[in-house]
């Protein structure tokens, strides 16, 4: 295994393990003054399996530190298989994990629970489900449970569908956190703006939070594409949450986007903290073949964390402002002109066409991301790039996520209309 201090490519202050596979962020939480991200996670091998949940913590957004692993699957338990997506919550005062976890025997999803003892660091998860797969045959999938209160009472939404069938989001009565009652369905495929906005067989990771007087719901979708599951990107929408219309609580969405759009950008969790909300989303491994990647030894990284905003019905996503935290000195860098740096920061021009491009010794140049900044750009337009990780602002509502993987002796290069200003990246 490489050693990724020394691996131009790994991202080194995304706060990930040194080794290992990661995926889908689980339990945003700001606890204590810290916080806390969960995650998907395999500290064994660069491969999705035996997926446990890692821990990082942070005070500032900036600089991590690495946890205790929080969940563990469990032989001949409910999570034998994997311990999945889900989320925190605080039950009576203490911080519980809210997790699908899979059985070995039936390979059926339930929902468990996990409670913290003396802090965040050591968990105790109960053996008895707060509730198990629904009765209906039309949903063979259900997972990623999210948690919300209103009006006092405390809500929970699981992603659900059926790999021929739609979409669905069933919403639950979680008042008594050990014993769930199924309501109804918050949405289904059923909906006109949901199936032509977000259209998926499974809707995963639903996270739904209000922004401003609106209500963002924001779903991954899973497709069955010739008999192969296919992660089909990041839909949002915006709408409406009503509690009079029945027994469940109702979504109505009236508007929506794409969250991203770039390739390697899924299962985004959102964290309501202190009068904004921020996201985390995996970013997978693109363009690297399975042999590089056993030879790195990992496998998977989260964004940085990221500001939301609604401008409008439009879904606006801006880097986090502690992030200015990590810069570290001016980087010279002019249109056109390759530079070396692992890490960088850069102020975009307004109405330019960009492109990021890899320049290596011993192979033709590499184009990584092409974007257009508007004219009027809604927010300031910005580049972020750690190692492999490449995230662009353009500064409209979509966000662009991709990968590219320099090597020693590679450089960058960034082709813009424009000046621009940047800076290099590193730890305080």
């Amino acid at each position: 295994m490489a050693d990724p201090h020394h691996d131009p490519a790994f991202p080194s202050l995304h706060g990930r393990p040194d080794a290992g596979w990661v995926n889908d962020p689980n339990g945003l939480a700001h606890v204590d003054g810290r916080y806390h991200v969960f995650f998907q996670h395999n500290p064994d091998a660069p491969v999705h399996a035996s997926i446990r949940w890692g821990h990082a913590s942070s005070a500032d957004l900036v600089t991590w530190r690495q946890e205790p692993v929080a969940l563990v699957p469990r032989p001949g338990a409910l999570d034998s298989r994997g311990c999945w997506t889900g989320c925190l919550t605080v039950d009576a005062g203490v911080p519980t994990l809210v997790y699908s976890g899979v059985t070995d025997t039936t390979g059926a999803s339930h929902v468990l629970l996990a409670r913290a003892v003396g802090g965040l660091s050591r968990w105790v998860p109960e053996d008895r489900p707060a509730v198990g797969m629904p009765a209906d045959p039309a949903l063979s999938d259900v997972r990623d449970p999210y948690l919300l209160e209103l009006d006092g009472r405390r809500y929970a939404v699981q992603g659900a569908g059926h790999p021929h069938g739609r979409p669905s989001l069933l919403v639950y009565d979680a008042t008594d956190l050990t014993g769930w009652t199924l309501l109804g369905s918050l949405l289904d495929g059923d909906d006109p703006v949901a199936a032509r906005l977000a259209p998926a067989n499974i809707w995963e990771c639903p996270n739904l939070v209000r922004v401003g007087d609106r209500w963002l719901l924001v779903l991954s979708l899973w497709r069955l594409v010739e008999d192969r599951h296919h992660l089909a990107g990041v839909r949002y929408l915006v709408g409406d949450l009503r509690l009079e219309d029945g027994p469940a609580p109702r979504f109505v969405p009236e508007a929506g986007g794409l969250l991203d759009t770039g390739p390697t950008f899924y299962a985004p969790q959102l964290l309501a903290h202190d009068g904004r909300v921020l996201l985390w989303a995996w970013a997978w491994e693109h363009g690297r073949s399975d042999a590089e990647v056993e030879a790195a030894g990992w496998a998977g990284v989260l964004t940085f964390p990221r500001e939301l905003t609604l401008d409008g019905d439009a879904l606006v996503s801006t880097p986090a402002q502690e992030l200015t935290g990590l810069r570290r000195a001016p980087l010279d860098l002019a249109s056109g002109v390759p530079f070396a740096s692992s890490a960088f920061d850069v102020e975009l021009p307004a109405g330019s066409d960009a492109e990021l491009w890899l320049v290596h010794e011993d192979r033709e140049d590499e184009l990584v991301a092409r974007w257009t900044s508007p004219e009027q750009p809604v927010v300031p337009p910005r580049l972020l790039v750690d190692g492999s990780l490449v995230e662009v602002f353009p500064g409209g509502p979509a966000s662009l996520t991709t990968r590219g993987y320099p090597r020693a002796g590679s450089r960058w290069r960034l082709d813009a209309r424009g000046p621009v200003t940047a800076w290099s990246l590193g730890r305080p």
